[in-house]
C-alpha cells in the first residue's frame, strides 16, 4: 500500500466509554477482555490516568517483555484496539520523574487507580495484516459490512 492509499479518511461516528480499574487488576487483560466481552471492532484510548505497581513493558525492537516492580504514574496509555486484538503504548514514570515507555504487555498491574475513557468507532473495523516490509502484523482499517 503506498502511502497516499494509506491517508484517504474513513469518517466515524465515536462513541465514548469510560471506566475505573481497581488495584491489582491488569490493566492489559482488562482492556482486551472489554473489547471481547464488548464485541469492539475498532476502539482507540482517549486516555488513561493512574498508576501502576508492576509494568510489563516490550521497548521497541525488543523480543523480551522488561517487568518494573515500584510505583509508577502512568503518564500516557495510546493505541488502538478490537476484539480481534490490540496494539498499546504505555509511558510510566518513577518517583524522580524518570520516564519510560514501549508496548504494553500482561502482566501490568494497577497500583491505586486507572481511570480509562475509550473511543468506539462503530463504523469501522480494525484488524491485523501481515505487512510484508517487516513481517509483522499491522493495522488494517476498513468500513463496517
Amino acid at each position: 500500500m503506498h502511502a497516499q492509499e494509506s491517508l484517504k479518511p474513513m469518517n466515524s461516528k465515536v462513541t465514548a466509554v469510560s471506566f475505573r480499574l481497581k488495584p491489582h487488576d491488569d490493566l492489559k487483560i482488562v482492556l482486551d477482555e472489554y473489547a471481547k466481552k464488548h464485541k469492539i471492532k475498532a476502539a482507540f484510548v482517549f486516555t488513561c490516568v493512574g498508576s501502576l505497581e508492576q509494568a510489563a513493558i516490550r521497548y521497541a525492537n525488543q523480543s523480551n517483555t522488561d517487568t518494573l516492580t515500584g510505583h509508577f504514574e502512568i503518564v500516557s496509555l495510546t493505541g488502538t484496539l478490537a476484539e480481534s486484538g490490540s496494539h498499546l503504548h504505555l509511558s510510566i514514570s518513577d518517583s524522580t520523574g524518570r520516564t519510560i515507555g514501549g508496548h504494553l504487555k500482561e502482566g501490568s498491574l494497577v497500583y491505586t487507580t486507572a481511570e480509562i475513557v475509550l473511543g468506539i468507532l462503530p463504523d469501522l473495523v480494525f484488524d491485523k495484516e501481515v505487512d510484508n516490509t517487516y513481517g509483522y502484523k499491522e493495522l488494517l482499517i476498513r468500513k463496517k459490512d
